[in-house]
């Protein structure tokens, strides 16, 4: 059990999960500052975590 922990622990420390989260973050931060129109916001966060969760599937074989 700990260690299906750590695996999914090491899974998430991915540049790929990083960047995600990390763009995911600083969207979400502008849009509740006003920074950016919430339309904008969500356009561009869809898209990345469409990608990361495309790319996820694709690695582990959810190929035809």
């Amino acid at each position: 059990m700990m260690q299906d922990f750590w695996k999914n622990l090491a899974a998430l420390i991915k540049v790929k999960t990083i960047v995600t989260l990390i763009v995911v973050t600083v969207f979400a931060v502008l849009a509740l500052r006003g920074g950016l129109q919430p339309d904008t916001v969500m356009t561009i966060v869809t898209m990345v975590i469409a990608f990361y969760f495309g790319t996820q599937s694709e690695g582990k074989g959810g190929g035809k």
